[in-house]
């Protein structure tokens, strides 16, 4: 132990030492006489985050003049990209809308995945900056996220051609990971690639150098779950990914921890809002069948007004101005309810809120987070704690500061087993979900890409935004419900989830506002359903247009083709016709 101590030790003195060395040759040799090379947020980031260092050092095996250079031209392509502020705003809209570029799903060691899909690809030196930018924003948004956490890039090339293959583009890829982001590449893995590609990729490998070579991971649809599982594959590659690629929002599932009720949360909130749960939490959970729900007309929203006086009461005397959710996501961990989509309702103070009711089904004590898209818009009350066995916990979701709720917002509660000798504070919660493996935790999502209509019923004060009721009326006089998912996408989410021992389950936001006159509802909708019908043409019309062109110019080249056969041919037969006459005469 001794000696591993000391091994252990002389490494991290060692490895300061480096890092040390690199800050002050580059403030000495490259900053003080051309700091305005640079991106002043870059040099200061360098002198701060040891991890960032590390990663240039690392990737030129601690040789501190490699180092330095790296350096030099990483922070060159920062300032010349302008890669600290890149938003989406600084992206055409229709390259986030294609979806040939985006981060989604894990690989079997636990590393996101970086997905570019070539059929979307097509070489224009127009659009090419562009395309470079979409990329270094994806990898500068991941690296703030996940700093120093590896990534899988998934190179799809089904359905390509050689007009697909940029080989400029692709040597930026290879560049970024190579300069730019080091130490970020897990693997590079390259599906169904036609057989006329092969020269191209033999370059390919000459760019990654020797030693990152063995990165190249060649596969098809028998091999490819080598590398990833079925649960994060689409169906061309063999999977059951039911994913499908839509913008907006941004698909890279970055949820985070929303405001609690009173800003972050403290441990006294925990302690409090625990008791108020235990205490009769395990009133507000119901769940109904599909027969129960046809056969109760009254139950209306999910909420119910609530007096002024009652807002500031516990959470018990909250929870009894919400009606409670009519659908439950059984997962292996928790019941979740509502299963898929939040509604928020008004009360008479005007504020928005909604219940998440978590029921633990397990034997042991099951910590709970719940994250959303829009952390600044929310607060949860409570939003890390833990449930005991058989317990019920009521979660209260509400706007902060009167914000808007958007349908696009989405919600996340992830659930993990603990230990029977795991404590339960703030500070044991924390340090237990920093400890989870990211491998284990399984995701459960179900996007919803309809957009959202108001539908006007009769003989009650508010209009449903849900989309699965669009376009028709209630035949129930009081109330909305979503009709049941069909029974095969009820497993779905229990046979993913019971994988492993963590769960997530995303829910999506709706809100319930007062109804306008029948005739102007009708109206919205025509124009909704009308603008989304011609939006769909418009967008297969492209799809279209794009593929005949791919058909001209693969005619073209097959015409070519034959033109320059028969001229061969003509040539030969010539040079022929002309080698007999001599031989004869």
């Amino acid at each position: 132990m001794s000696t591993t101590a000391t091994i252990a030790e002389y490494q991290a003195q060692n490895k300061a030492r480096l890092i040390s060395e690199v800050r002050r040759r580059f403030e000495a040799e490259y900053v003080t006489d051309k700091s305005d090379k640079y991106d002043s947020r870059d040099v200061e980031r360098l002198q701060q985050d040891d991890n960032w260092v590390e990663s240039y050092l690392a990737w030129r095996h601690n040789v501190i003049d490699e180092t330095l250079k790296m350096l030099d031209e990483s922070f060159q392509w920062r300032k010349e990209m302008a890669v600290n502020d890149l938003t989406e705003a600084s992206i055409p809209r229709w390259l986030l809308e294609i979806g040939g570029i985006y981060l989604h799903g894990y690989d079997k060691e636990g590393n996101k995945l970086f997905w570019i899909r070539v059929k979307y690809h097509i070489k224009d030196h127009k659009t090419m900056l562009d395309k470079k930018k979409l990329i270094a924003f994806w990898l500068e948004r991941y690296a703030k996220r996940e700093n120093g956490k590896p990534v899988t890039v998934m190179f799809d090339l089904s359905e390509t051609g050689l007009n697909n293959i940029d080989m400029d583009f692709v040597r930026f890829i290879i560049n970024c990971f190579k300069v730019y982001y080091p130490k970020y590449l897990s693997k590079i893995v390259i599906f169904d690639m036609p057989w006329i590609m092969n020269a191209a990729f033999k370059i390919v490998k000459t760019w990654l150098g020797p030693e990152a070579v063995s990165l190249l991971k060649f596969t098809s649809k028998n091999d490819i779950q080598d590398y990833v599982s079925v649960e994060y594959l689409p169906p061309h590659m063999g999977g059951t990914d039911p994913f499908k690629y839509s913008y907006p929002p941004l698909v890279d599932d970055d949820f985070q921890t929303p405001l609690c009720e009173n800003g972050p949360i403290a441990s006294e909130d925990e302690a409090s809002s625990k008791e108020d749960i235990e205490s009769d939490g395990k009133d507000t959970l119901e769940t109904i069948s599909n027969e129960e729900q046809t056969t109760l007309p009254k139950k209306g929203n999910i909420m119910e007004p609530t007096s002024k006086a009652d807002e500031n009461e516990k959470v018990d005397s909250k929870m009894k101005t919400f009606k409670k959710p009519l659908s439950v996501f059984k997962g292996p961990l928790l019941h979740i309810s509502p299963a898929e989509e939040l509604y928020f309702g008004s009360t008479d103070s005007g504020e928005k809120k909604a219940l998440i009711v978590l029921t633990n089904v397990t034997k042991n004590i099951v910590a709970f987070k719940v994250r959303t898209t829009a952390p600044e818009k929310y607060r949860v009350k409570p939003s890390n704690s833990s449930c005991d066995p058989g317990a019920s916990v009521d979660i209260v979701v509400s706007p902060h500061g009167g914000l808007t709720v958007s349908a696009q917002d989405r919600f996340l509660v992830m659930a993990a087993e603990m230990e029977q000798t795991s404590g339960t504070g703030p500070a044991e919660l924390t340090q237990f979900w920093k400890e989870v493996p990211r491998n284990k935790v399984m995701e459960h999502r179900q996007m919803n890409r309809r957009e959202t209509e108001k539908l006007k019923f009769h003989n009650m004060d508010t209009s449903c935004k849900c989309g699965r009721n669009r376009g028709k009326l209630s035949t129930s006089p009081k109330w909305c419900r979503p009709s049941p998912p069909p029974a095969e996408d009820q497993r779905k989410p229990v046979l993913r989830c019971c994988q492993g021992k963590h769960n997530k389950h995303g829910l999506r936001c709706h809100i319930v506002e007062s109804c306008k006159p029948s005739s102007l509802t009708w109206k919205d909708h025509a124009f909704n359903m009308s603008d989304k019908t011609s939006g769909d043409l418009c967008h297969q019309l492209s799809r279209l247009v794009a593929s005949t062109r791919k058909l001209e110019d693969q005619v073209e080249r097959c015409i070519w083709f034959q033109q320059l056969l028969l001229a061969l041919t003509m040539l030969s037969l010539s040079f022929m016709v002309s080698l007999f006459y001599l031989l004869y005469s």
